[in-house]
């Protein structure tokens, strides 16, 4: 008999559709039944001798919750016997004006260590998540968790990751503690999803989510140089590649509607053949050769409404255009259908949420020191102060948007354009994580300003630390001497002042924490919750946003 090995994952789930994410022991007919009879059936797929199915559910009914179980080949393996979770359910959204639509986020999350050991850097803000709502299953849920980036550490791994490591291979040899190949990311799954709480909330709670750096390894593309190095190295190649076939299994082809992936070539050659391994590294191996290049085959990014609210994820890491002198964020194509996308008119919405791992508007004086390496290192000073910028700019992450001055320029067009005019949205809102802390910072024009309201809602991390010191440069960035300071390196980098200004309107709050969109209507709230040592959520801030 098929054993459930990871999941089940709710993934895509819409007024009468939902996914459901397996992975099975063997090769077998996966099943998803409902107590209200919908169901939904897909044979596994093959990777790495590793077996899958996204199963997809039909026939559900708008505005319901049913409980459901994972049949493998006909037998009953979720949810497990004398499980302590409630059932795991489906809960269908019916779309009206009183509905809320409510979207929690958050990113950077290390796999929490076995409820017996100490954690060294506090409560995990999605097992606390889950431990509240298995007690109080009628509470107000997420109607998707959006994960902003970082769901695994492939280059910081626990110490019994190490030890599963140095049974595998000589860890003193590249890449050491990190991930090597597909095999040893498949672990880092297991370790955080396999999480008793973690695994209960994945089952019931829809998820979106998107790679940040760590999926794959700290400063992943932020430059041509820094690529450069890493394909001379001989292990490179390997850990690219099975980091985005892991992500493509993982995580991304449950971002996608059923109707997206019946037409999807890649999707439907892997499930076509017996062992779809050799079409997913062909696919991934041509994104590997044009990284950086603006030209791949793959576009990460994707879009979901959830009735009146379009949330659009973005891809910030494999879609960047690397080259020096004409560095980007975004490729043209993704560049192309994000604007396409925030701009749609024919399907107008309430809330346009556009996800990005990356935070838009950091604290100026950040801000200005990534313009100003940007800058540095495309040779405005030099050949020796290009040198400088290159060595600083992975040392100090200086990767954000700022640090690409055209992009952080280009968004901001995006985002005026899509907030004004006849039916625009009431708020335009950039999630974000990567920094290890929560803030609000609000945009402003100085003419033609867009009618809704703009915001950036940064919120990470979910499960990780930052020291002392650098929560004390994230405050100075954002005070009057750090905005100082940093219009000295705009001066010395010869930078162009900003389109508009933002400030900081909430904040900066340091811990495990999730934020929350409740979004009616055309109003919107916000509210802050961080993880405590008592087990709970609690409130850190809630506001009004529209």
């Amino acid at each position: 008999m098929a054993r459930l090995r990871l999941g089940p994952l709710l993934r895509y789930v819409d007024e009468g559709t939902a996914t459901v994410w397996v992975e099975a022991s063997r090769p077998c007919l996966a099943e998803v039944r409902c107590a209200d009879g919908a169901l939904g059936s897909a044979h596994t797929f093959q990777i790495d001798g590793h077996h899958y199915a996204l199963v997809p559910v039909t026939g559900l009914t708008p505005g319901t919750a049913t409980p459901y179980e994972v049949v493998l080949d006909g037998g009953t393996v979720w949810p497990e016997p004398d499980s302590g979770f409630p059932p795991s359910t489906i809960r269908t959204p019916a779309y009206g004006d009183d509905r809320a639509t409510r979207v929690a986020f958050g990113s950077c999350r290390w796999a929490a260590p076995p409820a017996d050991e100490h954690d060294p850097v506090g409560p995990d803000a999605l097992d606390t998540l889950a431990s509240d709502l298995a007690a109080d299953p009628d509470a107000e849920r997420p109607d998707v968790l959006v994960l902003l980036g970082d769901q695994i550490y492939a280059d910081e791994t626990s110490p019994a990751t190490q030890e599963w490591l140095a049974r595998r291979r000589d860890l003193t040899e590249a890449p050491g503690t990190q991930v090597a190949d597909y095999q040893e990311y498949t672990r880092l799954y297991y370790e955080s999803w396999l999480d008793p709480e973690i695994r209960w909330l994945l089952s019931t709670v829809p998820s979106s989510m998107v790679f940040d750096d760590h999926d794959v390894i700290d400063d992943w593309n932020t430059s041509a140089a820094w690529l450069a190095e890493m394909r001379d190295t001989p292990w490179w190649r390997e850990r690219i590649l099975s980091g985005l076939m892991s992500y493509w299994v993982h995580q991304h082809i449950g971002n996608l509607p059923p109707s997206e992936l019946a037409a999807d070539p890649v999707y439907q050659a892997v499930c076509a053949t017996p062992d779809g391994t050799d079409a997913l590294r062909e696919f991934v191996s041509r994104a590997d050769a044009d990284a950086g290049s603006g030209s791949g085959p793959a576009r990460w990014s994707y879009r979901r409404d959830f009735g009146r609210v379009r949330l659009l994820m973005v891809d910030t890491r494999a879609a960047r255009v690397l080259d020096e002198q004409h560095r980007s964020m975004l490729d043209p194509k993704t560049t192309d259908w994000l604007r396409t996308q925030a701009l749609d008119r024919a399907e107008p919405c309430d809330h346009l949420l556009i996800g990005t791992s990356l935070p838009w508007l950091l604290p100026h004086l950040i801000h200005d020191a990534e313009n100003w390496n940007a800058a540095m290192s495309r040779g405005e000073r030099g050949a020796r102060w290009a040198r400088f910028g290159e060595r600083l700019r992975r040392r100090a992450d200086l990767e954000h948007w700022a640090a690409f001055p055209a992009s952080f320029d280009g968004l901001g067009e995006v985002i005026a354009e899509a907030g004004s005019g006849p039916g625009a949205p009431a708020t335009v809102s950039v999630l974000s994580g990567d920094v290890h802390h929560a803030y609000i910072a609000e945009p402003r024009w100085p003419e033609a300003a867009p009618t809704a309201r703009v915001l950036q809602l940064t919120c990470s991390p979910v499960h990780n630390s930052i020291p002392t010191g650098i929560q004390l440069g994230f405050r100075f960035g954002w005070s009057r001497a750090g905005r100082a300071l940093g219009r000295a390196f705009a001066r010395h980098a010869r930078a162009a002042a900003p389109r508009f200004r933002w400030r900081k309107t909430g904040g900066p709050w340091f811990g495990n924490q999730l934020m929350t969109l409740t979004l009616r209507g055309r109003s919107a709230h916000l509210t802050l919750n961080q993880a405590t040592p008592t087990g709970h959520l609690t409130h850190t801030t809630s506001r009004n946003l529209s």
